[in-house]
């Protein structure tokens, strides 16, 4: 486990002084994830737009401490990539000896929708770079519309919950899976770091494997919004250690094709407690709308049962059964 008081002296490669939201988790995210490099080691970072991009950087000013580029939407992952191409071919001709590591940086909506195509194509041309994702569920930045990686049932301006419709009518997309199928060499589902649990440094340590890990590798982090999840940003960190322990977002990792949970609930709890914190699912909880409920723990019970199955664990819980027995 990391030393928290040797990781404090370690420098923020990103500045405070941007303009994100008081409570953002992104800025959180981007700070524990580069606090992963090693000493002397240095970054190139892409970022897809979003709030991270647009409230880092007004030209001319940044808050980032390393190179940093913004190209568009759509291909961060792209962007990134070419600048490892470019870095390659420059060690080769001895113009550069500096060991440089290179990250790109999306929210759910530029990584699970807009940027799917050019981060599925980088991932598989396997260029050695991390993509991560910053996971708040919803195109935040203009307003809080749906992305596919927004949960079933939340209320967003595009997913509105009336009368007759309500909140979002589709489950998440399971990005996650989608790149483990790409047969990547590193690939992990992580959180922003809750202080005082068994989990507090899982996003440091999947954030130094996919860094040092050769190849194209990806993590993504569920990342608190106040704002969108209608939440105070004092809350924040329940809400995100909900969404472990009731399994809605388990904590795991693919390590060359080989699934194994880097957390596993001692009980496992019921998804209510999760959608009791947040504003965007308060209307999930009114009278009348239990089946709705209902519907939400069985997807999350019929995910973790296969997950679990993935990881080996539930051969590794009929042994401990069979030992018992004996």
């Amino acid at each position: 486990m990391p030393n928290l008081k040797e990781l404090s002296k370690k420098p923020a490669r990103l500045t405070g002084g941007h303009r994100m939201c008081a409570g953002c988790g992104a800025p959180m995210v981007v700070n524990w994830v580069t606090k992963a490099l090693k000493e002397g080691d240095k970054a190139v970072i892409a970022n897809a737009t979003g709030c991270l991009e647009v409230s880092s950087f007004l030209y001319p000013y940044t808050a980032w401490k390393d190179s940093w580029i913004h190209s568009a939407f759509e291909n961060a992952a792209a962007t990134i990539s070419g600048a490892e191409a470019a870095y390659n071919a420059m060690k080769r001709k001895g113009r550069i000896d500096e060991t440089y590591k290179f990250i790109a940086f999306g929210g759910d909506g530029g990584t699970y929708d807009i940027g799917l195509q050019s981060l599925s194509g980088a991932m598989e041309r396997g260029h050695d770079m991390v993509y991560v994702c910053y996971d708040n569920g919803a195109y935040m930045n203009t307003g809080i519309q749906r992305s596919s990686a927004t949960p079933f049932g939340a209320d967003t301006t595009t997913s509105p919950a009336g009368k007759v419709v309500p909140g979002k009518q589709q489950f998440r997309k399971d990005l996650t899976q989608i790149m483990a199928a790409h047969n990547l060499p590193y690939v992990a589902q992580t959180v922003a770091p809750v202080p005082g649990t068994k989990y507090m440094f899982d996003l440091y340590n999947k954030s130094e494997k996919a860094i040092y890990t050769k190849g194209a590798n990806f993590l993504n982090v569920l990342t608190p919004c106040p704002r969108g999840w209608r939440i105070e940003a004092a809350t924040e960190l329940d809400v995100i250690k909900a969404a472990v322990e009731t399994c809605w977002w388990p904590l795991y990792e693919v390590e060359n094709g080989k699934y194994k949970l880097t957390y596993k609930p001692a009980e496992k709890k019921p998804i209510t407690e999760w959608l009791k914190l947040q504003g965007r699912f308060k209307h999930l909880l009114k009278p009348g709308n239990e089946h709705l409920v209902e519907k939400i723990q069985a997807e999350v019970d019929r995910r973790w049962e296969r997950l679990l199955e993935l990881c080996g664990e539930k051969e590794i819980a009929k042994a401990e059964v069979a030992a018992s027995n004996k």
